[in-house]
C-alpha cells in the first residue's frame, strides 16, 4: 500500500480529510505538472549538463492561488530566464478584465460619461482606472459591435415578445 492509499483509508469517514488530502494531492499533481511543462520547453531536465549556456534556463516560479472544488490550491509556476515560456496547464489568470471591460461597454453604450464609468469602477472592484483608458477600452471595442451589428442573420430566427407588469393588490383592507 502506497502512502496515497494509507492516507486515503484513514480520512475515509471524515469528508473534511478526504477534502484536505485531495487538495494536496491535485496541489502536488498540478505542480508537477507544470514543472514537466517547462521540462518540455527547455529541451533538459533540472540541473541537466546538456542545459548549461543554451540561452534560457529556469528561473524560480512564481505562486498562484486557484480556487478548485476541493478547496483552494497555491501552485509554482515556474519561469524561464528569457521569459519565453507560457504554460497551458492553467488558465490564464484575470482578475476582474473581463467582467469590467464588459461592464465599460454597456455603461459607455447607455450614456454614462468615462468619469462616472472610473468612479463606479473603483468603487465596486477596487480596481482603478483612468477615464483615459476607460476610453481606450471604449475604442477598441466599436469595431466589434459594429461587425456585430452589421453580421448576417438568418432566416430561420423567430421573436418571442413578453411583457409582464406587477402591481401588488390588497383586496381586503384599506390604507389611507
Amino acid at each position: 500500500m502506497n502512502d496515497f492509499t494509507k492516507d486515503f483509508a484513514q480520512a475515509l469517514f471524515n469528508p473534511d480529510k478526504i477534502n484536505d488530502l485531495l487538495r494536496k494531492e491535485l496541489q502536488q499533481a498540478v505542480n508537477n505538472l507544470l514543472e514537466a511543462e517547462l521540462t518540455a520547453f527547455l529541451g533538459y531536465d533540472p540541473y541537466a549538463r546538456n542545459g548549461w549556456n543554451t540561452g534560457n534556463s529556469r528561473n524560480g516560479a512564481y505562486f498562484r492561488k486557484v480556487d478548485t472544488q476541493f478547496g483552494p490550491i497555491e501552485v509554482q509556476v515556474p519561469r524561464d530566464r528569457n521569459g519565453q515560456f507560457h504554460q497551458h496547464t492553467l488558465p490564464d489568470y484575470k482578475q476582474h478584465s473581463d467582467i469590467l471591460e464588459s461592464m465599460i461597454i454597456k455603461l459607455y453604450s447607455k450614456g454614462v460619461t468615462t468619469r462616472e464609468i472610473a468612479d463606479l469602477i473603483e468603487k465596486m472592484y477596487g480596481s482603478h482606472y483612468s477615464p483615459a483608458q476607460v476610453s481606450n477600452i471604449s475604442k477598441q471595442m466599436i469595431p466589434k459591435v459594429e461587425a456585430y451589428h452589421k453580421r448576417k442573420l438568418s432566416d430561420k430566427f423567430f421573436c418571442v415578445y413578453l411583457d409582464a407588469t406587477y402591481l401588488p393588490l390588497r383586496r381586503e383592507t384599506f390604507e389611507r
